[in-house]
């Protein structure tokens, strides 16, 4: 801001437009990203969308746990393995919520 409380003008440079992503990606590796993004305003967000590192694991169920996974995955046409996971992540989820809650409102 200028002393006399106008905004000065912005002597960032303008990002290009690129036709694809490898491209972009080659551009980005060589410019200084301050050049062109005022890294002062930058806000946190969060990245919930980004595909997660997967880990593979084993575990043993009993026969009527894996029966009765397969059966209700064949009814939503998903394999019994993704039926679990989304079981998994929706039970995670539901916990962290409740520890995130004030005591005594459970």
């Amino acid at each position: 801001m200028r002393a006399n409380g106008k905004h000065m003008p912005s002597t960032r440079k303008k990002i290009p437009t690129f036709s694809s992503e490898d491209e972009e990606r080659e551009f980005w590796s060589h410019a200084d990203s301050t050049e062109y993004i005022d890294w002062s305003k930058a806000k946190e967000r969060s990245l919930s969308r980004l595909k997660p590192t997967l880990r593979t694991i084993s575990i043993s169920l009993p026969e009527f746990v894996v029966a009765e996974l397969t059966r209700l995955a064949s009814k939503r046409d998903v394999s019994y393995e993704s039926l679990l996971k989304t079981y998994l992540v929706d039970r995670i989820q539901a916990e962290l919520a409740a520890e995130r809650r004030p005591p005594g409102s459970r």
